[in-house]
């Protein structure tokens, strides 16, 4: 049995190009590097934009490697015993997150000693995927907001994410309806409230964004309120019908198998990170398409759109504008993903093809 030999992790901060806030102007990653019992090394990552870093960082030099160390190299095998053994401390969250730092490793090392990627080794299912703008932008001023819109337009994105949630919903209803007056009516506009509306609040909000064609409401309510988004479900199937979508912050398949299996929520959109990596990642990819619900991963294209090429289902990729590794000059080799009008490939590369540069510290 191949197994771990060593494992080592640290914390770098990459700046932002465009802040996603005043306070946001750069995102957390905490490289990591295994080495098997047969000399092959991997390299992963744990990524949180702003809190607990060096929370996951802790987890990630100390806990799991006590563990760790010694056992299964196999992810799918040693995945569901980290998961056991790090509980105690939470079942999703800073665990998962700090567990996809190994997983993801460890899938780099048995592509790597395959001397093939991660998709090819898992099996890839098609070549390319659709990919849509996204952006973190309800602090813009408008001009800014229709100007980004445009660029979308530009790069050939078929869809296209804007955030709402502002205090005035007249404010929402003005930005969706400009926006929808750029991309046109082919294009696919989905709006994320990023848990910013209770219930009466939502249903008001989505009723009025109807009318200019919502692909789906992102994140409309608290992220955990499982009995809100039911609620908020049933309203919008007697009114709007636009779906609910939800995920980035469910950590857990088994929190993911509530939503859907509910009814509130019609996507899901799991960051293969904040779940532990691309071990769960499947599961819960597998999940959806037996319940017959839509899933589109959270962000990270990078990883997700190689992991997208897998997938049994159709899914579209999230590319935040100015946000991807390789464009802020993370990685210490090319991205092992290209994003040319609106659709997503892989260039040639061996495991993941994510290996960060300055790991040692911002």
């Amino acid at each position: 049995m191949t197994t771990i030999a060593s494992f080592d992790a640290r914390l770098t901060r990459v700046p932002l190009t465009r802040p996603w806030a005043a306070d946001v102007t750069s995102v957390g990653v905490v490289a990591t590097h295994v080495v098997r019992s047969d000399g092959t090394e991997g390299w992963g990552f744990s990524w949180t934009p702003q809190i607990g870093a060096e929370a996951v960082l802790a987890l990630l030099q100390h806990d799991i490697p006590a563990f760790a160390v010694g056992r299964s190299a196999a992810p799918a095998e040693l995945w569901p015993e980290l998961w056991r053994h790090l509980h105690e401390a939470g079942g999703g969250g800073l665990t998962t997150i700090a567990i996809a730092g190994l997983d993801l490793a460890l899938w780099d090392a048995a592509a790597r000693s395959a001397g093939a990627s991660v998709s090819t080794t898992i099996g890839r299912r098609r070549e390319s995927v659709r990919s849509y703008g996204s952006g973190i932008n309800l602090h813009y001023e408008l001009d800014d907001l229709l100007a980004q819109a445009r660029r979308w337009v530009d790069a050939g994105f078929g869809a296209v994410k804007m955030k709402v949630g502002s205090p005035d919903l007249a404010r929402d209803v003005e930005r969706v309806a400009a926006v929808r007056e750029v991309v046109g009516p082919d294009r696919a506009l989905m709006v994320d409230a990023n848990q910013r509306w209770d219930l009466d609040r939502a249903t008001t909000a989505v009723e009025a964004l109807a009318a200019y064609g919502i692909a789906w409401v992102e994140e409309p309510l608290r992220a955990d309120d499982l009995a809100g988004h039911i609620e908020l479900a049933r309203r919008l199937r007697s009114g709007s019908a636009v779906p609910i979508a939800l995920g980035e912050n469910v950590h857990t398949r088994y929190r993911f198998d509530d939503f859907i299996r509910s009814g509130a929520a019609q996507v899901v959109q799991p960051n293969i990170v904040r779940v532990g990596g691309i071990t769960p990642f499947l599961e819960i990819a597998g999940d959806a398409v037996t319940a017959g619900a839509d899933l589109h991963p959270h962000l990270l294209p990078e990883l997700s759109g190689q992991l997208a090429l897998v997938l049994p289902q159709e899914v579209l990729v999230e590319d935040i504008e100015d946000a991807a590794f390789g464009a802020l000059g993370a990685l210490e080799g090319p991205s092992p993903v290209a994003i040319v009008d609106g659709t997503l490939t892989e260039v040639p590369h061996e495991g993941l093809g994510l290996r960060f540069t300055h790991p040692e510290g911002p």
